[in-house]
Order: structure tokens, then C-alpha cells, then sequence
């Protein structure tokens, strides 16, 4: 067998000319494309199930955990909903060729910014072969290649959906090189893959915190990342105690291992009659809430343990919340700038100034006025679709759709002018 990196550099040079192609596109020949990978990922539904059956035997030989198990779990309505994931994202503009800002200048020139492919995006993920088909569609319609490195423990899974997905583009006229799947569980090709500076433009990890952290520390290749989900609900002096209830409640307990849930919940001491009201909502839903000093005495009689300095920094992805009494405004915003992943923060306030400076100071990728943290989600927030949550400043913050995987030119249109 051939070595990691001679394997890498053939599927980058495979990549390259596609995304040649890609780049150029026009947009009813990617709509038909995913259109007709949803069609045939239906179509070959049991295929895909039995492809599954087999990775799902060897986690079971391999006792993987319950929640791993689940994530790789196929069955009929998960892949319908591939299939109507491709349909959606056929559906949403093209932002390739959108041009705007087109302005005059006084010399007669009209400047302005077209938004073009990033090239060739490498996507290394574990566990859910959904990916596979939202990763390689949102790549597509963007006009890019992708080149997918999914976890060893769903490799059956991937070759069965990207071989529909590969299937598809040569039915509607792209290169099926547009979309690739590294076909071995060789971890040593997820190395050559960061190393591929060469052929590949960006990477996208979607993972654990292990996974990303390897991934930010080897690559030589730019990367679109996030490493933590710790996000804040401040309840204000000025809360409606009923909204805080119910934002509280649903930012922690509507889904417990996603990025976007509620790990810590800060409360203005002038709204401490709240936190007996909320401590019991939480704790009748089995959460184990951990609070300061000032948390566990208003708690007084309830199951609420002290917690540590660690709870602060600590992304739990599970139903166990810490909780802290704050003097005011300030102190509250101070703790999110020490502790915060920067991905979510909410505020929960009637004040129209303590709204507005919650805005403008908390330093992360969402930041919200009087609603859950679970609204941070791409579909939630009309992207149709996202490939991750991005943390990072720089290319894109926050839910990464479409646009997230497109980047600007500057393009001028002249009359004959000529600089004086």
C-alpha cells in the first residue's frame, strides 16, 4: 500500500482540478446535483442501512460508549433526513458570483466585492455519517472540493453516502472529485492531510476537543475551528422572572452534549429571588447544579453542591450546570471575559442600556438579548445549513453556512479610465 502523504497528494491533485471546475459552476448544475444525491441516497436506503449495520457490529465489538453508539446510528428516518438536508441546501442562493458594496468613485470606476470559493476545504469528523452528506453538499453549492476524513468507527457508513454523493455529480456533469473520501482508516493520512498545504486551502474539524486540539496544533493548512461551547445565561436586576425561568430551563435541558447549551448561569444578586424557583426546575429535570457560596445558601434545603474554581472553565456536555451570584453588571461580563469559549452568551433583561451594553461588550461569536443560547445553530438562524460553529475570529465567527465557506475579490468596472 501506498504511503500516507503519496495517497494524500493524489486525492489533492484529484481535489485541485476539480475545484477548478467547481469554481465555475453554474448553480443549476450543483441544484441538480444535490437534488438527484437525495434521490439516489433514498434509493439506496437499504444499502446505507446495511453499510451501517456493519460499523454499528464493530462499535458494539469494541464497546464503544452509548453516546457514540447513537451518533453513529443510521436508520430510515436519519437518512431521509441526508436526503432532505441536500434538497434544503438546494434551495438556498448560490452566493458564488454575488456581488455588492459596487460603489462609485470619483474617479468614474466602480468598486466592489464578489464572492468567490475557498478552493479545496478538508473536513476531518467523527462518528456521525450524516456529515459525510451535509459536508460534502454545503461544499458543493459553494463551489468548492472536499476531501472527507471521517472516524474509523463509520467508515462502512461514508462509502456507502459518498459514493451516492460521487454518483450524482457525474449524472449532473461536475467531476465527481469534487467530492472525495479518504478510504482507509489509516490514521497516519489525517497527518499527511494537515500537511497538505499544497492542494488543500482550509480545514474543518468537527469533533471532540481532542480532536481539534490536534488538528490546531499540526496543521499546516488554515483552520475553521472551535474548541469549546462554555456559554453563559446572565440573568439581570431587570429580568422578567418568568422569561428567566423559561430561558434558563430550555438553554440547559433541551439538549444536554451540544456546543450550544447553557454551561454556566450568572445571576444579578438584585434577581436572587429567582434562583430557588430556577435551582428546583433544574433539579426536578435531573440536572446537578454546582453554585458559589451565595447560589448554595439562596438554594437553602435543595440538592445544590458547592462548586469550584474548575466548574467555571469547565464545558460539561452533560446535565450538570454551575451557577454563580453576581454583584452587578460589570462583574457579570467580567467572569464571561475569563471564562467564556467565546461561542454563546445571553442576557435576560428588561433594560434597554443594560441590552445594548451586553451587545456591544461580551466578545463573543453570538451574544443574545432575552433569548436561549440554543438559537446559536445555522438552520435556527436562516443559513439553511452549517458545516460547524466557528469561535475563531478570522475567516468566519459563528455558524458557518454557505457564505461562511465563500471569501470576497475585489472587482473594479471602468469605462476607459485610466490613473492620472
Amino acid at each position: 500500500m501506498a504511503d500516507a502523504i503519496t495517497i494524500m497528494q493524489a486525492l489533492g491533485k484529484h481535489a485541485k482540478e476539480a475545484a477548478k471546475a467547481m469554481r465555475v459552476a453554474d448553480t443549476c448544475a450543483k441544484n441538480s446535483a444535490l437534488t438527484l444525491a437525495a434521490a439516489i441516497i433514498r434509493r439506496d436506503m437499504q444499502h446505507i442501512l446495511a453499510a451501517n449495520a456493519r460499523d454499528m457490529d464493530a462499535a458494539e465489538e469494541n464497546d464503544l460508549d452509548a453516546a457514540l453508539k447513537d451518533r453513529l446510528l443510521l436508520n430510515g428516518e436519519r437518512v431521509d433526513a441526508m436526503a432532505e438536508g441536500l434538497e434544503q441546501i438546494a434551495a438556498l442562493p448560490d452566493p458564488v458570483g454575488a456581488i455588492d458594496n459596487l460603489r462609485y468613485r470619483p474617479s468614474g470606476i466602480q468598486v466592489g466585492h464578489m464572492r468567490v470559493p475557498l478552493g479545496v476545504i478538508g473536513i476531518i469528523y467523527e462518528s456521525r455519517p450524516n456529515v459525510t452528506a451535509d459536508a460534502a453538499g454545503l461544499c458543493l453549492k459553494s463551489g468548492n472540493a472536499a476531501i472527507l476524513r471521517g472516524g474509523s468507527e463509520a467508515i462502512h457508513s461514508n462509502r456507502a453516502i459518498a459514493a451516492c454523493l460521487r454518483r450524482a455529480l457525474v449524472d449532473s456533469g461536475l467531476p465527481q472529485n469534487a467530492v472525495q473520501l479518504v478510504d482507509s482508516t489509516d490514521r497516519a493520512l489525517v497527518g499527511a492531510l494537515l500537511k497538505s498545504e499544497e492542494y488543500v486551502d482550509v480545514i474543518i474539524p468537527r469533533g471532540g476537543k481532542s480532536l481539534i486540539e490536534r488538528v490546531t496544533a499540526d496543521s499546516r493548512v488554515p483552520v475553521i475551528k472551535h474548541l469549546d461551547g462554555i456559554c453563559h445565561v446572565y440573568i439581570d436586576a431587570a429580568a422578567d422572572p418568568e422569561m428567566a425561568l423559561s430561558i434558563a430551563v430550555n438553554a440547559k435541558t433541551h439538549r444536554y452534549g451540544v456546543c450550544n447549551a447553557m454551561e454556566t448561569l450568572l445571576i444579578h444578586q438584585q434577581s436572587a429571588a429567582v434562583v430557588p424557583v430556577i435551582m428546583q426546575a433544574l433539579l426536578e429535570r435531573g440536572v446537578e447544579v454546582r453554585g458559589c457560596d451565595k447560589t448554595c445558601q439562596l438554594s437553602d434545603g435543595l440538592d445544590v453542591v458547592l462548586a469550584t474554581e474548575e466548574d467555571w472553565a469547565t464545558e460539561y456536555l452533560s446535565a450538570v450546570l454551575s451557577v454563580r451570584i453576581v454583584d452587578d453588571f460589570d462583574q457579570a461580563v467580567e467572569h464571561i471575559a475569563q471564562f467564556s469559549s467565546g461561542h454563546t452568551e445571553s442576557i435576560v433583561t428588561a433594560d434597554y442600556d443594560a441590552g445594548q451594553r451586553f451587545l456591544r461588550e461580551v466578545d463573543s461569536a453570538s451574544v443574545m438579548w432575552n433569548t436561549s443560547t440554543r438559537f446559536a445553530d445555522g438552520f435556527e438562524y436562516g443559513l439553511g445549513a452549517e458545516i460547524g460553529i466557528s469561535t475563531d475570529r478570522l475567516h468566519v465567527r459563528g455558524p458557518v453556512g454557505l457564505e461562511g465557506l465563500t471569501n470576497q475579490k475585489w472587482i473594479v468596472l471602468g469605462s476607459g479610465q485610466v490613473r492620472q
